[in-house]
């Protein structure tokens, strides 16, 4: 029995761990969507514009694109931590309801004999 209970605690840290590496990349990749994109774009292109035509100097524009910059990051960052809840959330929820499956699926292969498989067999043949 307790060796039952250790199994179960290492399959659920298994699981967590899946869940969480999962939950990590999803996470990751999504953080970053179109919208940060255009937003970073549009920063370059201030930059860009206030430096080449206007008698601004890169000593006021610097700071106006480090903020522009801390927010995008700041923002992504926020992002990528709500996704990684809710996506460990469903990975975890998903990765459950699979090892239960298949934890079903052993079990009921397990209480189906070799004599139950060899008269099925021969019932089966016999039709």
């Amino acid at each position: 029995m307790p060796e039952e209970a250790g199994a179960t605690v290492e399959i659920r840290q298994e699981i967590e761990r899946a869940a969480s590496e999962r939950a990590r990349d999803k996470a990751g990749n999504a953080r970053w969507d179109l919208n940060v994109v255009i937003f970073l774009f549009a920063i370059l292109i201030l930059v860009i514009i206030l430096v080449t035509y206007t008698k601004i100097g890169i000593e006021a524009v610097a700071p106006i694109a480090i903020f522009g910059l801390a927010m995008v990051w700041l923002v992504g960052w926020r992002r990528g931590r709500q996704l990684y809840r809710r996506f460990y959330d469903e990975e975890l929820s998903k990765l459950e309801r699979e090892y239960k499956k298949a934890a079903q699926t052993v079990e009921a292969s397990l209480e189906e004999t070799v004599e139950e498989k060899v008269q099925k067999a021969l019932r089966d043949r016999w039709r």
